[in-house]
């Protein structure tokens, strides 16, 4: 499985099952780290819908879950994801954002409940991650500006629908094609939230396996709101200000790329 920024490590117990535990590479996990994904986790697997691994132990220190024995993305692996991803966002949240506290990689992640969408989106996944992007001399002025132009014409983009229950950090590296055929969700952000986040961010970085497949399986499952496409850097916007802010200037260009694309577009 992937770990994102934290240690990682396969556990064989003494009957011989493995698990797979997660820790903090050096001291404590900043608080309510583990609590937050493990609360992630199980909220998305309580559906029924996709593949998450079971939370066997969550504390302080450490989380650890079921083995998921890793195997190939398959034309029909990403087919099935496609329509249990749909699924699983189609069954819907309370809200937009979440009852805790969580984390993003290893920002904290202000999931304050509101009810409308593009409001919430700015005041919690853009502003936050835009400002500490600046201070810490990863965005420059004019791309802050450049942003903020954003934020002020979030109303324009339409698209707006009740909350789904989304993955909410749903990069490639997120979802592992397992031996049993099917993808599975791990190291969730997870929260309500719109739908086309999680399908944005899977065509980052190279995008995940057979993405086209995923997203036809998905909208034969739940078609998707006109202009879903324009909307995608927009969707994308976050997860590159969350990494400018984490990792700095490196990845500068992609909150560019994507700005310009929206300023290009239908929307601008």
């Amino acid at each position: 499985m992937h770990s994102g920024v934290c240690a990682a490590s396969r556990l064989t117990l003494d009957d011989g099952v493995s698990i797979f535990a997660k820790t903090w590479p050096s001291g404590p996990a900043p608080t309510g780290m583990f609590a937050a994904e493990a609360a992630g986790l199980r909220w998305l697997r309580e559906v029924g819908a996709v593949a998450v691994p079971e939370v066997l132990v969550a504390l302080p220190g450490i989380l650890a879950m079921e083995w998921v024995e890793p195997g190939e993305a398959t034309l029909e692996a990403a087919a099935r994801f496609g329509h249990e991803l749909a699924r699983l966002h189609r069954s819907g949240a309370d809200a937009f954002g979440a009852e805790l506290p969580g984390y993003i990689g290893p920002l904290p992640l202000d999931n304050t409940p509101g009810e409308s969408w593009a409001s919430w989106f700015a005041e919690r996944r853009l502003i936050p991650y835009l400002k500490t992007s600046v201070d810490r001399g990863a965005l420059e002025k004019s791309d802050s500006a450049s942003v903020e132009k954003v934020i002020k014409t979030m109303h324009l983009y339409g698209g707006d629908e009740p909350p789904a229950r989304i993955h909410g950090d749903l990069w490639p590296g997120n979802v592992l094609w397992a031996a049993d055929g099917r993808g599975w969700l791990v190291d969730p952000a997870a929260h309500g939230g719109h739908r086309e986040t999680d399908l944005a961010t899977l065509a980052l970085f190279g995008g995940a396996p057979h993405l086209d497949t995923i997203l036809a399986a998905y909208q034969e499952e739940w078609p998707l709101a006109d202009g879903w496409r324009e909307r995608i850097p927009l969707h994308q916007l976050h997860l590159w200000l969350v990494h400018t802010a984490a990792f700095g200037s490196a990845y500068r260009s992609g909150v560019r790329a994507a700005v310009a694309t929206l300023s290009t577009g239908r929307y601008a």
